[in-house]
């Protein structure tokens, strides 16, 4: 056992990777303790307000991961047709069915992935996805809905009409679902999403009963008035990017930015116009437009989960916390290991942006108990002192764990790829709820810098796992020589080869690995003068 764990280390070192290499004093400790509310169900992809320290809990799905088979993905069975509310400090909950609203309003407040924002009392939901009685079909909502929260939250525990403080508009605009709606000064922002029409089916559009899907690759901007509930629309001019914005199922956040303005970061998302991975890079998105950030990738945290937004105007530092979820890349003993699966992983990680803008992913040492996060929301303490935006304020820290808010539901997972081999029991809507709490750190504080996620070579092996001939794709800030290192898991040079004079931009070499051994893992390095990046390659059996 000491051999092994010697050897362990020493291969670690050897690669550069080794948590002491890249472990850095950490801005601020989390910690998560579970609890269980008595009578509170599973629940994922759902929209939440929240009004005195109760929850209101709208929509979203009662079953894990939708199946692959179209009569049973994203069944009515499925469908939350109950308002909830929740006291996470009295641990109580009640609810109520939505029978009572007329049938448009009951449509989309059982769907799934709405787009949701708390203004003031008012929680805005628009589109989700969902069966439609009146359409006999699943589709994507085309309505605006306004909730008023403390009154609905009032008449559900108190079981009594709460018809008259919800009101709802159509409008083609807002027929989106797995996008994000977020705000900046006065206006609102409906970030990516996608219409989906017809029953989900993986073999294409045109099979079964067949399906449209037409991703809005836009940010759309409007406007509202908001009378006693009645609400007018004024849309703006969208910003339309089929290439940076074609996102979805993702996360995007409030963020404070380095002249101190407020803005918007869209973290990576599915998925890539030419290929069916996650985007790595991020956008922000601020009052005067929007751009990509191609010098940052972001590794572990892809898919929609819960997300803790906190600045440090002392450091002019912007933190995000990303708990859990589904991602391509996860981390081994330092090492990235990719899977263009992309599994539900267990990772917490934290991306932050530093007072000259660059930005870098860092791996928290706790991890969520479970393969969970995915579809599951992050709701905020305000009591916690935050911006108007809800971004917490981290300078308001002491060395007292603080609580500054829970995180519910989602879709827990047996095991971390389940798409092809899902029948509706690898994976369900969990009930488990967390109490996030929050401390300033001290010296033996650390998180681990994820050195590839501000490194310009932006490396890729693919396929991975691989047999035959893998890719090595990787981008040059200019033209240069590069070398490229092959390590077996003892610390062995397998090879080395220097790849002379290669262009500026995107250089794909292919490298036959026929002669590896089936099953075992091996190291690629790649260095230029300025850089160097290493990555995990596991070969086939």
């Amino acid at each position: 056992m000491k051999k092994n764990k010697v050897k362990l280390i020493l291969l670690l070192a050897l690669f550069g990777i080794s948590s002491y290499n890249y472990a850095q004093t950490a801005p601020f400790e989390i910690s998560i303790q579970p609890f269980n509310i008595s009578g509170l169900g599973g629940l994922q992809s759902y929209a939440f307000g929240q009004h005195e320290g109760k929850w209101l809990i709208v929509g979203g799905r009662l079953d894990g991961l939708h199946q692959r088979q179209p009569f049973s993905s994203f069944d009515i069975a499925g469908h939350n047709n109950q308002l909830i509310v929740v006291d996470p400090i009295a641990q109580k909950k009640w609810s109520a069915p939505i029978t009572s609203l007329p049938a448009s309003l009951q449509e989309q407040m059982s769907s799934t992935n709405m787009q949701f924002f708390q203004e003031g009392d008012y929680l805005y939901c628009t589109g989700g996805y969902g069966y439609s009685a009146t359409a006999s079909d699943h589709v994507t909502f085309k309505n605006f809905t306004s909730i008023k929260v403390s009154e609905v939250i009032n008449a559900v525990i108190n079981q009594t009409a709460f018809t008259s403080f919800i009101t709802q508009i159509t409008d083609t605009e807002f027929q989106v679902t797995g996008g994000r709606l977020k705000k900046i000064d006065s206006t609102f922002y409906l970030l990516g999403g996608q219409k989906f029409m017809g029953r989900y089916n993986p073999m294409g559009p045109n099979h079964g009963p067949g399906f449209t899907q037409d991703y809005t690759n836009a940010i759309r901007r409007f406007n509202v008035t908001n009378t006693n509930g009645l609400i007018t629309i004024t849309h703006l001019t969208p910003y339309t990017d089929a290439a940076n914005l074609h996102r979805r199922d993702y996360n995007a956040e409030p963020q404070i930015l380095p002249n101190g303005k407020q803005g918007i970061t869209m973290f990576s998302g599915v998925f890539q116009p030419t290929v069916n991975l996650p985007y790595l890079t991020s956008v922000l998105v601020d009052a005067n437009g929007y751009a990509l950030n191609s010098t940052f990738k972001q590794y572990y945290n892809h898919y929609h989960c819960p997300a803790l937004p906190i600045y440090s105007e002392k450091d002019n530092a912007m933190h995000t916390l990303f708990f859990g979820g589904i991602a391509q890349y996860y981390d081994t003993a330092g090492t990235l290991i990719q899977d263009n699966n992309v599994p539900f992983v267990n990772t917490i990680a934290r991306v932050t942006r530093d007072a000259n803008g660059k930005m870098s992913e860092y791996k928290l040492p706790i991890v969520m108990p479970s393969l969970l996060g995915a579809g599951a929301e992050f709701i905020p303490n305000l009591d916690f002192p935050h911006f108007n935006n809800d971004v917490f304020k981290l300078d308001s820290l002491s060395m007292d764990s603080t609580l500054i808010g829970y995180i519910y539901g989602g879709i827990s997972s047996t095991l971390p790829n389940i798409f092809f081999i899902n029948n509706g029991t690898q994976s369900d809507a969990s009930n488990q709820l967390f109490k996030v709490y929050i401390k300033n750190s001290n010296a033996l504080s650390t998180d681990h810098l994820n050195a590839s996620s501000n490194s310009l070579l932006n490396l890729s092996l693919y396929p991975n796992p691989n047999v035959g001939v893998v890719n090595i794709a990787f981008h040059l800030a200019k033209q240069e020589d590069v070398t490229l290192s092959v390590l077996d898991a003892t610390g062995a040079m397998i090879k080395k080869i220097v790849l002379k004079n290669l262009a500026q931009g995107k250089n794909v070499y292919n490298m036959n690995i026929a002669k590896l051994t089936a099953g075992s893992m091996y190291f690629f390095t790649l260095e230029t003068a300025t850089q160097k990046v290493t990555q995990k390659l596991v070969v086939k059996r």
